[in-house]
């Protein structure tokens, strides 16, 4: 069983405190992206992602100085910082939680592809609805067309539920092709109660994608059947509404 979550924009490249990493797997691909970038000014990426000045400046920098000795890089579980992190207790983590989430996590991105919790990555910014033009297409999906399914296929040999459970944006998830993924796909629901009602806010989605696969990772969650003991954050599974392959998770107003 694999998670896969998306990426954030919000990224911290302190040095962590553990030694354990790994390199992304699809390095050579990522270069072809930033090779398109590096002949971009900083006017036209901030056209292309839609950026202030000051962030246009900010990743054309990156770009330029891709390779250079001196750029940080940080393993991608502990890089990330945005919204579906911030409740990943990843100082509580013990080596053995962080092989898990090695050998059961994803975090799917725009440049990267598919990325291991502990792959090194150095700062960047491209999301993956950019359209950046390439050799291959108009945009990032074309890009990396059966890739990122493929390299999850491959991800899954081994494991002993051919299961993805999918954490990642709609923005995100439209970067796996169905079509080329072995796989059967959960799709986990939350839903926050508000004015009486139960209903998906993006917010409190976010972080409960990131609280389940906390819970895969520290639970050694490996069936299916076991996602509905989820209840972190105050979330609780709701039968009445789920189907096996969405499962609805509910939390009410504090």
């Amino acid at each position: 069983m694999l998670v896969v979550l998306s990426p954030s924009k919000a990224m911290d490249f302190a040095p962590a405190q553990i030694e354990l990493t790994s390199s992304p797997r699809l390095l050579d691909r990522a270069q072809g992206l930033v090779d398109v970038l590096q002949t971009k000014s900083a006017d036209d990426i901030g056209a292309l992602m839609k950026l202030s000045d000051k962030l246009s400046q900010l990743n054309f920098d990156r770009y330029q100085e891709w390779s250079e000795p001196s750029t940080p890089q940080k393993q991608a579980l502990f890089a990330f910082t945005g919204d579906t992190y911030k409740d990943i207790p990843l100082a509580e983590y013990t080596e053995e939680d962080l092989d898990i989430a090695q050998a059961s996590v994803r975090i799917l991105s725009g440049l990267y592809g598919v990325l291991r919790p502990l792959d090194l990555i150095q700062p960047y910014r491209l999301e993956m609805g950019t359209r950046l033009k390439t050799e291959v297409g108009k945009n990032l999906y074309e890009y990396w067309g059966d890739e990122i399914a493929q390299q999850l296929t491959s991800d899954l040999d081994g494991h002993t539920e051919r299961v993805l459970v999918n954490c990642a944006s709609n923005e995100y998830f439209k970067s796996v092709a169905r079509g080329a993924l072995d796989a059967r796909i959960i799709e986990p629901v939350f839903k926050q109660e508000k004015n009486g009602e139960y209903k998906v806010i993006s917010f409190f989605a976010k972080r409960a994608r990131g609280m389940m696969a906390d819970f895969i990772v520290r639970e050694r969650i490996t069936e299916p059947a076991d996602l509905t003991g989820f209840s972190l954050g105050g979330y609780y599974y709701d039968e009445d509404e789920s189907t096996p392959d969405r499962p609805v998770f509910k939390r009410d107003a504090a």
